[in-house]
C-alpha cells in the first residue's frame, strides 16, 4: 500500500472509510465499476438460506443491502467521481458532512468473515413446525406464549395469540421467537 507523504501545506493524505449507497440491487455492479476507477472497496457478503420452488437453498447476498464501503486516499483521490459511478447512488451524509465508518468496524466485520470464503454466515433459527408452541422473548409483545403459523419473509413470522380472549394473527421479527413451552 502506498503512504501518503507531508505536502508543502503540512497535510498528507489520510485513508478514511465512506458508506456508499447503491441503486436497488446494484451492490455489485457499483463495487466492480469502483474497483476500475481505482478505489477500494468492500461489500461484505453473507451466506443465507432462500426457499425457492419449495426447496431451501444457500445464496449469496449483500450483509447490508444497498451499502458498501470505499476506502479514499484523501488527498489522492476525490469522491466527486463515486457519486456518478454505475450502480450508485449517493454518498451517505450526516448533514454536510459526509459519515466516516471507524477503522475498528471494518476490522470487526473483517473478522467475522469467514477466512477462506470471505463471507459471513447468518446465526440459524430454529426450525419451527407450524403448530409449535413458542416463546416471544422481546418487543411488544415479550414473554407471551404463542403458536407458530407460518414465516413472513426472510426476517419475519406469524405467531397467533390469545390476546383479550380471542385468537390473533400477529407479525414479529423470527429472532424474538423461540421454541416454547407444550402447555
Amino acid at each position: 500500500m502506498n503512504a501518503c507523504r507531508i505536502g508543502a501545506n503540512g497535510f498528507g493524505c489520510m485513508l478514511r472509510w465512506y458508506l456508499v449507497h447503491t441503486k436497488p440491487s446494484r451492490e455489485s455492479l457499483a463495487e466492480e465499476n469502483l474497483r476500475r476507477q481505482g478505489y477500494r472497496v468492500h461489500l461484505p457478503r453473507m451466506v443465507h438460506s432462500v426457499r425457492r420452488a419449495g426447496q431451501w437453498r444457500e445464496s449469496i447476498a449483500p450483509l447490508f443491502p444497498r451499502y458498501l464501503f470505499l476506502q479514499l486516499h484523501e488527498g489522492r483521490q476525490a469522491l466527486s467521481p463515486v457519486r456518478s459511478s454505475v450502480g450508485v447512488a449517493g454518498i451517505v451524509r450526516f448533514g454536510a458532512s459526509y459519515a466516516i465508518v471507524a477503522d475498528e468496524i471494518m476490522r470487526e466485520l473483517r473478522l467475522r468473515e469467514d477466512p477462506e470464503t470471505g463471507l459471513h454466515r447468518l446465526i440459524k433459527r430454529p426450525h419451527l413446525a407450524r403448530g409449535a408452541a413458542v416463546h416471544i422473548t422481546t418487543g411488544p409483545f415479550e414473554g407471551l406464549e404463542g403458536v407458530f403459523e407460518r414465516e413472513a419473509g426472510c426476517d419475519r413470522v406469524v405467531v397467533l395469540l390469545n390476546l383479550l380472549g380471542q385468537d390473533a394473527q400477529v407479525r414479529v421479527h423470527a429472532d424474538f421467537v423461540l421454541p416454547g413451552y407444550a402447555a
